[in-house]
């Protein structure tokens, strides 16, 4: 049987985390328990992890951007600091008043990307805090298998950051750029809880982590997902998911080969 990863541990958001850019942005409540960034026509804002991680758990509780969110997306996501970098990613792309959030994921390995897929949020984000969760280790990033040994890159050797941001991107995000940021609407606000991190630290340099194979997450029975799990996983796919770059054949006329492993197809 799989299990549930270890309950998250809430921590102010300086003992995890730095702003990065538009400091003047980012409001602070609770003493660091509460953060909420603040996008206007100016600028949107962001902030990343202190340090660099070599597999873990990484959680935080966020609550979207209410109301009119077109064109605004809130990012989670963990990545890599080279050319050939490596990325895990959680892209929440606002909507019209009314309509869905869609969550848009993707993972990158050796510099590779477009792995992308798109779910409709069956829930409200925006009424209050839900939390998101990255679980990465040498045998999966759920729901992202080890495909190595097919030929395909897997996030394995390259520590990464986590960063969060709040950011305007209405030339892609809602209906491809055909809805635009209503600016009448602005501050655009995401309110950030958590700050939750288990995993092992590392320079931006070694290749492997010290206590690789030890830890919790490294156990068998986080190494795939279990029948109720991907019956739960199944359930999204069906109900919710709007695309899959696994079924895309226009885009792939051959089934990339880790969406056999993964079961997309």
């Amino acid at each position: 049987m799989a299990a549930t990863p270890r309950r998250a541990i809430d921590v102010a958001f300086q003992k995890n985390y730095v702003p990065t850019w538009a400091f003047d942005h980012i409001s602070y409540f609770d003493g660091g328990n509460e953060v909420k960034l603040c996008l206007d026509k100016s600028t949107g804002t962001g902030f990343q992890s202190r340090g660099s991680y070599l597999f873990g758990h990484f959680s935080m509780h966020i609550k979207m951007v209410p109301g009119d969110s077109a064109g605004t997306v809130t990012a989670f996501y963990l990545s890599s600091q080279n050319s050939e970098h490596d990325e895990i990613d959680f892209e929440f792309l606002g909507n019209r008043t009314d309509q869905p959030y869609i969550l848009q994921t993707n993972v990158f390995s050796g510099g590779k990307g477009d792995r992308e897929q798109r779910i409709y949020l069956w829930f409200d984000p925006t009424k209050d805090y839900h939390s998101y969760s990255v679980l990465w280790n040498m045998h999966q990033i759920v729901v992202f298998k080890n495909s190595r040994d097919l030929g395909v890159k897997y996030p394995f050797n390259q520590p990464m950051k986590i960063y969060s941001s709040l950011w305007n991107a209405d030339d892609w995000a809602t209906r491809g750029g055909l809805e635009k940021t209503d600016w009448s609407r602005a501050p655009f606000v995401a309110s950030y809880r958590g700050f939750h991190i288990d995993g092992c630290e590392a320079s931006a340099d070694p290749k492997f982590c010290s206590t690789q194979g030890m830890q919790w997450w490294d156990q068998k029975e986080f190494q795939e997902l279990d029948g109720p799990q991907y019956r739960r996983l199944q359930w999204v796919r069906r109900m919710y998911t709007i695309y899959n770059y696994c079924t895309d054949r226009s885009r792939y006329p051959t089934v990339p080969p880790e969406c056999h492993r993964d079961r997309d197809v």
